[in-house]
């Protein structure tokens, strides 16, 4: 199958639909990135009987920046449930990278009916996963959009000449809203702080699962607490943040095992 790209509901789409799919699932990217990093994910034979959506989140990627500023968290699940109801009646598997993960816990939480299984892939869980967004979150906004961004991507671009994972972050963030990363930024910080994300992952009723990339993805503090919350965890290893870039043939294979499942 052919990938189709296209502008909707103020985003830039990939979409993947073969006849009569088995499932729909959704990849949410995580702060700062975009769909590009899971495209290389939409011709994989695993996932062929699957229609897959791989949208930039409204300025990030390719989607334009909101005029009005940019979204809260809350906001981008509620907007991609709004387009999602658009797209179609079934319930959709959500998959979230990082702060994709973070997404796709308040779109279940917010709009159970629409959501099929939760895989949380990376997603922050305390405040020790906030490698990036803490870094924002030092700055005030206006410091960061004049300067302090380029630092971080700078930093990014030369630790990409040895991980590919973050020569492909680096490029997603030449796109990014800086007011986008920043918000963003802070409302993880936030959130992973009050250390009850995992127990309102294990909460939601729907099917989820949690993805971890080891030894140098999630943290310490977050396996324990997803341990302790009772979540599924499964690890990918070797493997950084990124696991599904990482390691995409183990990904893919805990992906349609899990979807079997279903």
């Amino acid at each position: 199958m052919t990938a189709r790209h296209y502008f909707e509901n103020g985003m830039f789409v990939r979409e993947v639909c073969p006849e009569n799919p088995d499932h729909t699932l959704l990849f949410i990217h995580g702060l700062g990135e975009s769909g590009l990093c899971f495209e290389h994910l939409l011709s994989a034979p695993e996932l062929e009987r699957c229609r897959l959506l791989v949208p930039d989140l409204p300025g990030y990627g390719r989607s334009p920046w909101l005029a009005d500023g940019p979204l809260a968290l809350v906001e981008h699940a509620d907007w991609l449930a709004d387009w999602l109801a658009q797209k179609g009646p079934a319930p959709t598997v959500i998959i979230g990278h990082s702060m994709g993960g973070v997404v796709a816990l308040l779109l279940a939480e917010r709009h159970p009916d629409g959501v099929q299984m939760v895989v949380d892939v990376d997603g922050n869980k305390s405040p020790d996963d906030c490698v990036f967004s803490s870094q924002a979150a030092h700055w005030d906004l206006a410091t960061f959009s004049a300067a302090g961004f380029d630092e971080m991507r700078d930093r990014i671009h030369d630790q990409g000449q040895e991980d590919t994972a973050q020569r492909g972050y680096y490029v997603s963030l030449r796109l990014a809203d800086p007011r986008a990363y920043h918000r963003n930024s802070l409302e993880l910080l936030e959130m992973s702080t009050g250390l009850d994300m995992a127990e309102r992952l294990a909460a939601l009723a729907m099917p989820k699962v949690y993805l971890a990339g080891v030894p140098a993805g999630v943290s310490e503090a977050s396996r324990e607490l997803l341990k302790s919350a009772q979540v599924k965890v499964l690890d990918i290893s070797p493997s950084g943040h990124w696991p599904f870039i990482d390691r995409p043939g183990d990904f893919l294979g805990i992906l349609g095992r899990e979807l079997d499942l279903l």
